[in-house]
Formats: structure tokens, sequence, C-alpha cells
């Protein structure tokens, strides 16, 4: 294990630190341009249409989803570890300043997920028995013609299965065995194999059991957890406009509270704001396009529009709750790490340490294991549909029971393996998904501005 670790790790320092910085921001730039800022402009635009189709029952479709339960089924996938593990990973390795770099990417995501979003729905294909087929394979098959595309679509597809169906199970179980290890002292394989028993009951369900539980589930895990996070805020009231500095201080000059000179150390701070970045909203990556291609919607450009909301509440909303939480506790004023690293303090537990801080040591423990259960467990869910799709595209609907079986022992297996380990695992498949689906969305830019501009004009 020590050994795939460090080979792992090598391989995502070179994507993470210069091939994603690249891709995700020039990626953003590019459709924020192409559709003039369609992520400020349609803003207001994206919040209607999500109220329009806000239901905690929504009717049952003959196939695919409401707008909304496509959206929840995304953000269920968007809103996971990454808020709160990843978060505090980011703070912890690039300092405070990790934030801001990850606002930016989610800003430019923005865009981004707009056009998967869109494209999804232009190219999905509908079958005779309303089935819904959608997502990044199609729009790749579209561009790139013969060979080379099929081949492009099934690199997206097996690493999507991969880093979703597999990879990213464990990464979320995990999460949630540590983080109940130590609010409970339950052992993290006894909570693995309670997760396992749950996810199998939905996955067996298929999407229309998955779209019934994501928009209940979606809204009530968001409230729980903002309302904690308010409270925590409004105790440290004093120390809030401190962490704000923090954040834009930090994000230009990190050496001041990681170490190591400004060049390394900013480096650090932004790599680790666009890694966690994707690994929170998701946005470049083409996971959530599988969810928006089921949208029963009259216009593509409407889903977009909707898809847009869900990066945005993922970062701007539940992410920086928690970033705001565990810097106004854990750096701002006399906080156990504002001259840096401390001993005891890891990622797994700095979100238990924060809200610890002040609702006490165990109630602040099980609260973040309540909130990590709900988040973890709702995206495990929809990244096994999205890793479900493209086991269907590549061996059939035949090859889904066995697909389901695998990805249960990988929840379960989560629970049991090196956290470090996971995570640099789920972090490279993640990161080979954008590969293709980059390739393939800049060329298609002018169907993403046509449906921009031409909502604009009317």
């Amino acid at each position: 294990m020590d050994a795939l670790l460090k080979i792992v790790q090598t391989v995502n320092a070179y994507l993470s630190d210069y091939i994603l910085i690249i891709l995700l921001v020039g990626t953003g730039l590019y459709f924020t341009i192409r559709t003039r800022f369609v992520q400020v402009r349609c803003f207001g635009e994206g919040w209607r249409r999500m109220f329009g189709n806000f239901s905690l029952h929504g009717d049952r479709h003959e196939s695919g989803m409401s707008s909304f339960q496509a959206l929840a089924t995304a953000i269920a996938a968007q809103v996971g570890t990454g808020n709160i593990v990843g978060a505090c990973g980011a703070i912890l390795t690039g300092g405070p300043g990790a934030i801001f770099w990850m606002w930016i990417i989610a800003f430019f995501g923005m865009a981004t997920i707009y056009a998967e979003a869109v494209l999804a729905q232009k190219t999905r294909t509908v079958d005779a028995d309303g089935t819904v087929h959608g997502g990044p394979v199609y729009y790749i098959k579209r561009v790139f013609k013969g060979g080379f595309g099929k081949f492009l679509a099934g690199f997206f597809a097996i690493a999507t299965i991969l880093a979703l169906g597999f990879m990213g199970a464990m990464v979320q179980s995990n999460s949630i065995g540590e983080a109940c290890q130590n609010a409970f002292g339950v052992p993290s394989w006894i909570i693995g194999v309670i997760i396992a028993a749950l996810a199998a009951v939905v996955f067996i369900g298929g999407v229309q059991r998955l779209a019934s539980v994501t928009e209940k589930l979606v809204p009530v895990m968001a409230l729980l957890y903002i309302v904690g996070g308010l409270v925590v805020l409004i105790a440290r009231i004093s120390n809030v406009p401190e962490a704000i500095g923090m954040i834009f201080r930090y994000a230009f000059h990190p050496e001041a509270i990681i170490g190591g000179g400004i060049g390394y150390a900013l480096k650090t701070a932004i790599s680790q704001g666009v890694k966690r970045g994707l690994f929170s909203n998701e946005a470049g990556m083409g996971s959530t396009p599988h969810a928006h291609a089921m949208a029963n919607v009259k216009d593509p450009h409407e889903q977009g529009t909707v898809a847009m909301i869900g990066v945005f509440i993922d970062t701007f909303v539940v992410l920086t709750m928690t970033a705001l939480v565990v810097i106004t506790t854990l750096y701002a004023g006399d906080g156990i790490l504002a001259s840096g690293a401390a001993e005891g303090v890891a990622k797994t537990n700095m979100a238990q340490l924060a809200f610890g801080s002040v609702f006490g040591e165990k109630l602040g423990s099980i609260f973040v294991a309540i909130c990590l259960l709900f988040f973890a467990f709702s995206t495990i869910l929809s990244w096994n549909l999205f890793g479900r799709i493209n086991v269907n595209y590549l061996f059939g609907k035949k090859a889904g029971l066995l697909y389901s079986v695998i990805a249960i022992a990988f929840v379960f297996l989560g629970s049991c393996l090196s956290n470090d380990l996971v995570w640099e695992l789920t972090d490279m498949f993640n990161q080979l998904m954008v590969l293709p689906n980059v390739m393939a969305l800049i060329p298609l830019g002018g169907l993403v501005a046509a449906a921009a501009m031409k909502k604009r004009s009317k």
C-alpha cells in the first residue's frame, strides 16, 4: 500500500499542480466569455427555475426525472465529504487561502457546468420504452467520430466507473466510518457494513428510487448543516471578520501560515484549492451531466441554469460554511492552528474539533458525524448511478447487477482501508475524468453559446 500510495501521489502532483489548473480555469474562462458571463446574467433565472420545481415528494416519472430531482441528484453527488473533510484538508495543507482559490474555481465552474448540462440535454437519447441515455460519452462521440471517439468515450466511462462507482464510494464510507468511530466509538468496519446494506436497497431500486430519496434527503441535510454552522458563527461572531480576511490574505501569502518559500506555498494553496474544488463541486469532471441529462425540460438552457445553482450551493454555501466554522474556531483569535500545524489535528477530525469548540467535544463530534453520514451517503447513491450509466454504455443493462454487487463491496472496503490511499486514488481517477470531458466540451462551445444567447435575446 505504501508503494502504491507513492506512485499515485506522484501522478496526482503533476495532474493537480499543473494540468488541472490550466484545464479547469481555462475551460471555465472560455465558457464564461463565450456565454457572456452566463453565471451572472442567468443566476436569478436559475434560482427561479429551481424553486419553481422544488418538491419533497415529486411525481414519479415514466422516464427521467423532474428538473429539481435531477438537481437534487447532482447536488447529492457534489455535497459530500469534499465539503467537510475535503475543505478541511485543503485548509490544513494549503492554508485558509486555499478557500479563495476554491471560490475562483467555482465561479468559472458555474459556466463550465452550464455547458455540461446543456450538452447533456442536447446529445441525450431516449429509447422506445422511455429509458433516457445521456452524459459525457454521448457528447464526446459527437465531437470525435470513428475509432478515436469510441476510445475516448470508453476511457471516460472506465475512469468514471472506477472514480465514482468504486473509489469514490470508498472515500465516502471511509469518512463516515472515521467520523462515527470518533463520535460513537463504533468500529469503522461495522459502520461500513450498515452503509453498504442501506446503499444496496437504493441501488437495486434504480433511478426512480434514487430520485425519490435525493429530493428528500438533500434539502434536509443542507438545512441541518447550515443551521449548525450558523450557531457556531454566531458564537464566534467577533472572529468572522478576521477569518474572512485570512482567506484573502493567505490566498496570496500562504507561506506565512503553512511555511516554505512563497513559490512553494502559493503553488500548494492554489493546487489544494483546485484539487479539492474539483472534488467538491465537480464542474468540468463530467459527473453531474449524467443527472442533468435525465431532466424533463423544454429547453436545454433551462437545465443549464439550474445546474449552475448546484455549484453555487455546494461551494459558496455549504463549503464556505465549513471554512468559516473551521477558521473562526481553529485559526482566528487564539485558535490552536493560529501559528500553523498542531499535533493531533487532521483533516478527518478538524470539523469535529471546530464544532466541538462551541457545542462541546462530544456533541460536536456527533453533529459532524451525522451531517457527514447524510452528505456522504447521498453522494454514494448519486455516484453509483453515474457509474451504472457508464456500465450500461460499455456492457449493457445485464451488467448492472454485477456492478452493484462490486460497488457494495467497495463501500464496505472503504471503511477498512488507509484514509490517505483512498483519497489519493479517488483524486487520480477524478482528474483522469476531466481530460476527455474537457477535450469534448471546448469544440462544442458554439452550441453552448447559442443556447445561452438565444435565451438572452428573448
